[in-house]
């Protein structure tokens, strides 16, 4: 009995899609297609991630306020992502490419948010429905699915490289198709809710800020998403420059992802055997260690970088699947609006990005760093020391933060 949750998988493979995959891709196919240059496309990304401190919460306003005909605005806000990665990758830009590339993010970005917004609140409700245990449970779906749409959308462009010279149109086209697919096959599962009255935004959100636990979560969410940010950010830099294996990206971001899906069942068992935080805390170590080895890696390293990149991505796996669902059971406990609290765990999520963006983008053009050439050591090394050591700091900081946040048990717990 799976109560309908493969159909959570596939709507959050497509969520997915359009999220990591595409601000990875984004950059290098518009630094390689149109000669847009990485200080640019820095300042562009941060900017744009930085409507988001208004947006998300607003979204989650909006999300809380057009419950009762969710299954509308979800598929209006599918079709939007559609069109957003159609006009990015299959339309060659009518005016000038950056302002294209920050219109295009614009529309795409915000309809991602709003469904995001939208799936995981309604997972608050979804996961009481599914007995004992259910919040992790759903996770293990939600999040695995997430992770496989991740790996499919990283490696897409240069699998489908030998079926046509322009595969991120074809990739775009495939992704419309999915949209439709994964539309229909969720829609029953948005419920909705009766007509009432809906606070204004600050009114929606000041009971989720008043819980001093739930602030402390979305904190630490914010300080764990942090290196993310900055590795996938400069994975293909890194790949390219640093370990000079040009070729291996798509490969090596396969594994990584592939890695974190296929460890999701495995922490969500050990989440239901054990208490939730040590488990978390255990994977977020991991990915620690996977940092710290990544700094000693030079030229032709590809075995030992491999294995780095299948342990960091296990570990992403545990951050995806158990702190999402640690925040949904604080919010099923203490009946705080879910639409308005993952408004704002998305905002944290993605204000990540952004500072990476405003932040380390500039810094590797100011050392001097050239994609596609041949860099000077220095730049090269600032190049090794964000894209590995920046990240050791914030998930250490990460570590504490969690360790010293009282969990109270929650009826989820085993």
């Amino acid at each position: 009995m799976t109560d309908r949750l493969p159909a959570w998988s596939l709507f959050a493979a497509l969520i997915a899609m359009a999220g990591l995959p595409i601000y990875i891709h984004a950059p290098k196919y518009y630094v390689d297609s149109y000669g847009v240059s990485l200080a640019s496309l820095g300042f562009t990304l941060a900017a744009l991630r930085l409507i988001d401190v208004v947006q998300d919460p607003a979204l989650g306003w909006l999300a809380q306020a057009t419950r009762p005909r969710r299954r509308a605005g979800v598929a209006l806000a599918t079709a939007v992502m559609a069109a957003g990665i159609i006009a990015l990758f299959a339309v060659p830009p009518p005016i000038a490419p950056l302002i294209w590339f920050a219109l295009c993010l614009t529309a795409l970005f915000s309809a991602f948010s709003f469904l995001t917004i939208c799936f995981y609140a309604e997972g608050v409700a979804k996961a009481e429905t599914l007995g004992p245990q259910g919040h992790v449970r759903l996770a293990a779906w939600r999040e695995g699915g997430s992770l496989l749409g991740v790996c499919l959308a990283a490696v897409a462009p240069v699998a489908l490289m030998p079926l046509t010279g322009a595969p991120f149109t074809l990739f775009a086209i495939l992704f419309a198709i999915l949209a439709l697919v994964a539309t229909l096959a969720m829609r029953p599962e948005w419920q909705g809710a009766p007509p009432a009255p809906t606070p204004g935004p600050f009114a929606l959100f000041r009971p989720v800020l008043a819980d001093p636990l739930a602030r402390r979560l979305l904190l630490v969410a914010l300080l764990n998403a942090s290196p993310v940010a900055v590795t996938s950010t400069l994975f293909l830099f890194f790949v390219e420059s640093r370990l000079v294996l040009p070729g291996w990206e798509g490969p090596l971001l396969l594994l990584f992802f592939l890695a974190a899906a296929l460890s999701t069942p495995a922490w969500s068992l050990l989440a239901r055997r054990h208490s939730t935080r040590p488990v978390l805390l255990s994977a977020m170590a991991l990915a620690v260690l996977s940092f710290l080895w990544a700094i000693a890696l030079g030229p032709g390293d590809l075995i030992p970088f491999a294995l780095i990149c299948a342990a960091s991505g296990a570990a992403l796996g545990a951050d995806l699947t158990l702190l999402p669902a640690i925040f949904a059971q604080r919010l099923a406990r203490t009946g705080r609006p879910a639409a308005a609290a993952f408004g704002l765990w998305s905002f944290v999520s993605k204000l990540s990005l952004a500072l990476a963006a405003l932040t380390i983008l500039p810094a590797l053009d100011a050392a001097g760093f050239r994609p596609g050439t041949d860099n000077p050591p220095q730049a090269i090394w600032t190049l090794t020391l964000i894209y590995a050591g920046l990240p050791c700091v914030l998930k250490m900081t990460a570590i504490a933060l969690l360790a010293l946040t009282p969990l109270p048990p929650t009826k989820d717990a085993p």
